[in-house]
């Protein structure tokens, strides 16, 4: 297999491709009589032994529901439980573990925040995305724009799948009250440069969502360097276990807010007469949490930490530069989105072909890509397709998967030439 070796700026190798790859137990095995090519991370992101063991120890030496417990295992449970959420609190450089509150993925995140933000919208009001949202940064904003009177406002993005800062500064106005904007397409891998507009809202007193689901596999955001109101992102596409995400809000703002759900744990007093509720981050916390998933979370915190994250870059953009060279070889294949700034994600179609036949012949022979709209209907239609191909790389891939990729690509358009 070939070395992925990446050397830093004194030309010394600082990531060895083959031993990461020895971290993740499931790309040692064959698909269809050959060996896995997984490119499908922007999906979901395959798990290194670190978390296995994390969730594994998890159960077998401390199992137990967390916070009230007055016997050893509980306190157990408890301080790997809050300690997955400091590890979570330093990965995003929030200011407190108060503003860190584990959801079920970035899409409760984003409907909680929608919904706690409900009574501050009024008919009128706008709620200002884009058209390379994911659905989950879409639905439920149209959702509670039909409660509240809001309007939901598209931004437009150029044929390069980048935003159309013009029309983001057109759109954004008097009646703008939220700005919900993907950190990272996970269609185009555009990387959005969301810091500015983030400081252009802020100074019209536009609460700001992030959408950074795509974002964390890649890199590390400072949410107090960016200065968003809300981040939200998910376990499984950064390496960690399905079924666990984490909103990341700003205390004042999550304080204001009102619960999104009710039961135990996010109560202070309950009586018939009234209900109180608990202190952050608990009080949106209902029920028993994803114990085991935190812990898992925390554990591939721990992981990508021990990585050389200059060097992860350095490789992946090594994917995405091969991967661009070998799209010229295969006739009648188009890239979309071609930003200047992307992670390494290429959505495709090759003339001809329908997305779904791609991702079959290719599954035959091994390589495991994502086909579909990608739940980003709006930018399907933006281009005019009913879907795409998308290979989505991670640093475990290799130059050589790259070149399999490419070469069964070009026999399957050989194949229906």
């Amino acid at each position: 297999m070939t070395d992925l070796s990446v050397a830093n700026k004194a030309g010394r190798a600082t990531f060895d491709v083959e031993a990461v790859r020895r971290d993740f137990p499931i790309l040692d095995q064959q698909i269809n009589g050959k060996a896995l090519v997984y490119l499908d991370n922007g999906a979901s992101a395959q798990k290194p032994i670190a978390v296995l063991d994390a969730m594994d120890r998890y159960y077998r030496e401390m199992h137990s529901n967390v916070h009230r417990g007055a016997h050893t295992l509980g306190d157990r449970a408890t301080s790997a439980f809050e300690g997955a959420r400091e590890k979570v609190r330093g990965f995003l450089n929030a200011g407190s573990t108060r503003e860190i509150i584990w959801t079920r993925g970035t899409t409760e995140a984003i409907n909680l925040v929608a919904n706690g933000l409900a009574a501050r919208l009024k008919p009128g009001d706008e709620i200002l995305v884009s058209h390379m949202e994911h659905h989950a940064n879409i639905v439920p904003w149209q959702m509670i724009a039909e409660r509240t009177g809001a309007k939901v406002v598209p931004m437009q993005v150029t044929p390069q799948g980048e935003l159309d800062l013009d029309t983001f500064n057109s759109l954004l106005g008097e009646h703008t009250r939220v700005l919900a904007l993907t950190h990272v397409s996970n269609v185009l891998g555009t990387i959005n440069p969301v810091a500015p507009l983030i400081e252009q809202a802020k100074a019209r007193g536009v609460i700001t969502v992030i959408d950074g689901a795509q974002a964390v596999p890649h890199f590390k955001p400072d949410v107090q360097a960016l200065g968003c109101d809300f981040y939200m992102f998910s376990g499984h596409k950064m390496f960690g276990p399905t079924g666990i995400g984490v909103l990341y809000g700003k205390a004042q703002l999550l304080e204001e807010m009102p619960p999104y759900q009710g039961g135990g744990e996010m109560i202070e007093r309950v009586s018939f007469e009234r209900t109180t509720w608990n202190t952050l981050p608990y009080k949106f916390e209902a029920g028993t949490p994803p114990i085991a998933e935190a812990v898992g979370l925390g554990a591939a915190i721990d992981y990508l930490d021990g990585l050389d994250r200059a060097s992860i870059e350095l490789a992946e953009n090594a994917l995405l530069a091969r991967a661009n060279e070998l799209a010229k070889t295969v006739p009648g294949m188009e890239i979309i989105g071609t930003a200047e700034n992307k992670v390494p994600v290429m959505s495709f179609k090759i003339a001809g072909l329908h997305p779904s036949d791609i991702g079959t012949l290719l599954d035959q022979q091994g390589i495991e890509i994502r086909t579909g709209h990608h739940c980003a209907m709006p930018l399907m239609d933006f281009y005019g397709v009913p879907g795409t191909a998308r290979a989505s790389f991670a640093f475990y891939n290799t130059l050589e998967e790259v070149e399999q990729l490419f070469t069964a690509l070009q026999k399957i358009q050989r194949l229906f030439a």
